[in-house]
């Protein structure tokens, strides 16, 4: 094996990439970015990733070289992870919005520190949107359904109705994760594309307190494999932030896990921890599906409703694509047609729902010409697991996050089902809708049980029950989180418990999920870690 040796914090950041380039807009040019190895693998130049418009596209894409990996849960909602430098901002719909004060409190962060290092982020790739017809819509029809105070544009976490920040810039341009990196020092920072990391490597000699990380396996895009070693200096660390399923289950490849579950697949104990992989959640998405008169501009999250009762109201609307975008097999994947299957959770694999993937096609025009508005619930309290399904770190492990599974995550659901129906009878939406006079919602709700594909068995009283509609067609909205919890598997700094040299820092941590979606505050913690660990091995140099 190859032997690469590098300094603290472990200057090679190694990402799963294996997207497909093609000539876009030449943004990144602008950027003082840091060469990178096989650039072929970044985000830049690959106009399904960059341009607002292909938006649906990634995550429709089922192909080897997309940059969104599809999983479905066992609960038969099917989700996905990115691949991709820049991970989840290049593949998501771009809302930006903080955290409330209470969930910084919560935390136990510093909140100086915190307001210092979201507007880091804020200056360098988040915007306010030019507000779509469908967004104001929502907007009048929030503030007259009683959503109020309305709050205007604002990053902050208030009560009422506002309008929050984009990663999308005026043109459309999507800037992500990956445009932070012109920050750093280019002499500090080398990038590997395409590099798998398969474990993180140990000193488990004996007279050592503890096992110490060192260095990581990871393999290349030729499958070649490779280790990467830390220098023997103090302050050396190995920082993973492979997101809420790569952590847990990089961890559990490494032999830091429940015992039990090393053991099926033969993984040497490195330390034994009962709860990686433990205390998973998904925020639960509902939507309904509205038809318009005429075709809609399309536009992703852009408004949103903060009610006192624990519900998120958003939306999105219309369809399009560029003429010259990467054009990919859509599968199911695709969050403008919907979700809906009836296949039994024993059978629930892609293979098996291929004969769906034609329902695209056939399905009516009217479909493109509408939106969806979507209520989320907030810090749901049904959690769920992860387990390994083999020792491959390109195969998804198995996760379950069995929604609504306590009773008040589906009270919350019931009203912002309720709360959608207020906001459909204003004259915001009724002057839109193709009847001009708005539909009856029981309309409404038997064409949004064939817009929400899952792969959960409908059943016949979906329009009767909102409780059966909302178990039935649930959704993600990709804010999953948990498997490696502060205090159970990281301790407040993040440092893997029971292990040197090692941290987990991003929504792996989370118990919840903060705001109205992560992306600020998953980003801002970058930062605010990244400042942290700077000043504690200051301190350390000096002797403090």
């Amino acid at each position: 094996m190859d032997l690469i040796s590098r300094r603290v914090v472990f200057k090679a950041l190694v990402f799963l990439c294996f997207i497909r380039s093609s000539q876009g807009r030449d943004h990144f040019t602008k950027l003082n970015l840091p060469p990178f190895l096989k650039a072929s693998g970044s985000p830049y130049g690959n106009r399904n990733i960059t341009l607002l418009e292909n938006f649906h596209i990634c995550l429709a894409d089922v192909s080897p070289e997309s940059p969104a990996q599809g999983f479905i849960s066992t609960d038969g909602v099917i989700n996905a992870r990115a691949k991709v430098l820049g991970g989840g901002t290049c593949i998501n719909a771009g809302f930006y919005s903080r955290a409330k004060p209470s969930f910084v409190q919560q935390a136990g962060w510093d909140a100086d520190l915190v307001n210092q290092s979201y507007p880091w982020v804020e200056e360098r790739i988040v915007h306010w949107p030019k507000v779509a017809p469908w967004q104001a819509a929502l907007r009048d029809g929030l503030l007259e359904a009683g959503v109020s105070p309305y709050n205007g544009y604002t990053y902050d976490h208030l009560y009422g109705t506002k309008v929050g920040g984009t990663i999308f810039d005026e043109t459309g341009y999507r800037h992500t994760a990956a445009d932070l990196l012109a920050a750093a020092n280019p002499n500090n920072l080398r990038v590997l594309l395409y590099a798998s990391v398969n474990k993180i490597v140990f000193n488990t000699k004996q007279g050592h307190r503890k096992p110490r990380a060192i260095g990581v396996q990871f393999k290349d895009e030729n499958g070649r494999h490779h280790q990467a070693f830390l220098r023997e200096e103090r302050g050396s660390e190995i920082i993973v932030s492979a997101g809420a399923i790569g952590s847990p289950q990089l961890l559990l490849l490494s032999g830091i896990g429940p015992r039990n579950e090393l053991k099926k697949h033969n993984i040497s104990v490195t330390i034994r921890n009962e709860h990686v992989g433990k205390g998973m959640s998904d925020n639960p998405m509902n939507s309904i599906f509205v038809p318009m008169k005429s075709p809609t501009k399309q536009s992703l999250i852009e408004t949103v409703g903060i009610t006192d009762a624990g519900v998120f109201i958003e939306a999105s609307s219309g369809f399009s694509q560029t003429d010259d975008s990467i054009h990919c097999h859509h599968g199911i994947m695709s969050a403008e047609i919907g979700q809906l299957s009836t296949i039994p959770p024993k059978k629930r694999s892609f293979n098996a729902i291929q004969k769906y993937v034609d329902n695209k096609y056939s399905l009516p025009k009217e479909v493109f010409d509408g939106g969806f508005i979507l209520e989320k619930i907030d810090g749901p309290l049904s959690t769920g697991n992860l387990v390994l399904v083999d020792t491959d770190v390109d195969s998804n492990p198995s996760v379950t996050f069995n929604y609504f599974q306590h009773p008040k995550d589906l009270s919350r659901c019931v009203y912002g089902i309720k709360t959608i129906e207020k906001i459909l009878k204003t004259n915001h939406f009724t002057n839109l809708t193709a009847n001009g006079a708005g539909y009856p919602m029981e309309t409404l709700l038997n064409m949004s049980i064939s817009a929400n594909i899952n792969l959960i068995p409908k059943h016949t009283n979906d329009t009767t029950s909102l409780e059966q509609f909302c178990r039935d067609t649930v959704t993600t909205i990709w804010h999953y989180h948990g498997g490696c919890h502060v205090g159970k598997v990281v301790d407040q700094q993040y440092r893997v418990i029971g292990i040197s040299g090692l941290r987990v820092v991003d929504g792996s941590t989370l118990f919840r999920s903060p705001g109205t979606n992560p992306q600020a505050t998953v980003l801002m913690m970058g930062r605010y870690m990244g400042v942290k660990i700077l000043r504690e091995r200051l301190g350390q140099a000096a002797g403090v």
